[in-house]
């Protein structure tokens, strides 16, 4: 056994550590891979790309008044309901309280089979009906 590490060691080959990181700046960039997503939900910049002025905004501490009326309604919800973590069916609720409804066509192209809606603009949010199931 001190016969193979003593060789080893000779010849400047270091035993691969089990515990070592790979580095993955060495391989193919996976956000070059074609195939990639094409969802318009991709929000990492690169050459060419530019953040929007209501993301630069929002991420240089200046909130637009929709923003903040957002993360308020979302504190509030927290507050009320004793949850520090709310669901995503809770957001939804949260966004359909604040008056917002589907009214145009996804901008979206999600990999999913479901249809696209959209709905009046002044329709009830749908959130307080109770179903008959639960009555």
């Amino acid at each position: 056994m001190q016969e193979a590490n003593r060789s080893t060691r000779d010849s400047g080959l270091v035993p691969p550590n089990p515990l070592s990181v790979v580095d993955r700046r060495c391989g193919i960039d996976r956000r070059d891979l074609p195939g990639g997503s094409d969802t318009n939900l991709e929000r990492r910049r690169g050459p060419g790309r530019r953040r929007s002025d209501f993301l630069r905004s929002a991420e240089e501490g200046q909130m637009t008044d929709e923003q903040f009326l957002f993360i308020q309604a979302i504190d509030a919800f927290k507050r009320v309901n004793g949850k520090t973590f709310p669901t995503w069916t809770d957001v939804l609720e949260v966004v359909r309280k604040l008056g917002y409804r589907k009214t145009m066509s996804s901008e979206l192209n999600l990999d999913i089979e479901t249809s696209d809606w959209t709905e009046e603009p002044d329709g009830p949010s749908g959130v307080d009906t109770v179903s008959e199931d639960a009555a």
